[in-house]
């Protein structure tokens, strides 16, 4: 029984993740077309809400050719590397008190974790393509990683310092209560500056313009997945949209009180059934339309801008941050 309730998470977990996709890219598309003063999909189903349904049975049924001088193992290695660690990170995501694959003490840095892994498939995809494009895609990707997981670490540290532990549901409990009797403790004025660091860090890691190295849109080529063709190419991307969901689900779990209703009592929320899951969503949705506002706006920058962004402003003051959230937080237990 245990197997098979695990076995079911797991499934939920993955259906989560395929719906999201359908979703995500079809929210994009409609997002940039209003940004841009254009229609987006319009053709398939109402307003092209079929569209994406579309595109997914074309990549299943489309020829899928194998370039000859890709080195094989690897090169069908690749995708799984990227897709299953994306996959495994929504395990801790806290959808409410009660709704999770499961609950960890560390479920933070679990998710922290599984999410590093990702650039090491993408570089996988580049080598084994054998051709430079891709390469060069790939090893774009893990420096602009190496530059962003740091900072992403380090913002998101003064809320676990607040909160006093890693794991999720203990964070978004933490943020329960009021500021002068009205105001949601999760507009932590304090945690403004950590918020802007995540969000800048997480667009990075995300591979969302302006900061899209890895894929560059405004290229002729795919980056690290030119020489890749149908699902193999579709679990790339498919992948790329889960991480973007699973940053929003951070941030709104770090920084918007993840579940939590507004002016609802805490052990209310917590008998309610389907309405905190609901507020998770439609909030973690919010935080998708910032970024993809954010991508419809701003032009891609260059490389070595978004370096010396990672390693000369995001690091050194996301560490002066966190060290003066340590500080408050020290003094705060020595004056009690």
């Amino acid at each position: 029984m245990n197997v098979a309730y695990a076995a079911l998470r797991v499934l939920a977990g993955l259906g989560l993740m395929l719906a999201n996709g359908v979703v995500l890219i079809y929210m994009l598309r409609k997002v940039l077309g209003h940004l841009h003063v254009r229609l987006g999909p319009m053709e398939v189903g109402p307003k092209g809400i079929v569209q994406t349904t579309a595109d997914v049975l074309k990549l299943l049924t489309k020829e899928d050719p194998t370039p000859a001088a890709v080195d094989k193992v690897i090169y069908f290695i690749a995708p799984a590397v990227v897709f299953v660690p994306s996959l495994m990170a929504y395990a801790a995501l806290p959808f409410s008190a009660k709704w999770h694959i499961t609950d960890l003490n560390l479920g933070l840095l679990y998710t922290f974790s599984i999410l590093s892994l990702i650039p090491l498939g993408i570089l996988m995809a580049g080598w084994a393509s054998s051709n430079k494009w891709s390469l060069f895609g790939g090893m774009r990707a893990v420096a602009q990683q190496i530059a962003c997981e740091v900072p992403l670490l380090l913002a998101a540290l003064p809320v676990v310092l607040l909160a006093g532990s890693l794991n999720m549901n203990d964070i978004v409990k933490a943020q329960a209560g009021y500021w002068l009797g009205f105001i949601p403790a999760w507009f932590w004025i304090p945690m403004f500056p950590a918020l802007i660091l995540y969000l800048i860090s997480a667009l990075i890691e995300t591979n969302q313009t302006p900061f899209d190295m890895s894929e560059a849109e405004s290229e002729l080529v795919a980056g690290f997945a030119t020489e890749y063709a149908s699902m193999k190419f579709g679990l790339l991307f498919l992948s790329e949209f889960s991480n973007l969901f699973v940053q929003s689900a951070l941030i709104v779990t770090l920084f918007f009180g993840g579940w939590l209703i507004p002016f609802v009592p805490l052990e209310l929320q917590q008998k309610i059934g389907i309405s905190a899951p609901v507020v998770f969503m439609l909030k973690t949705y919010l935080v998708i339309f910032v970024m993809m506002w954010i991508r419809g706006t701003l032009p891609r920058v260059r490389i070595d801008h978004m370096m010396s962004l990672g390693w000369k402003i995001l690091l050194p003051v996301s560490v002066s941050w966190a060290m003066i959230t340590a500080f408050v937080v020290k003094l705060a237990e020595v004056g009690r």
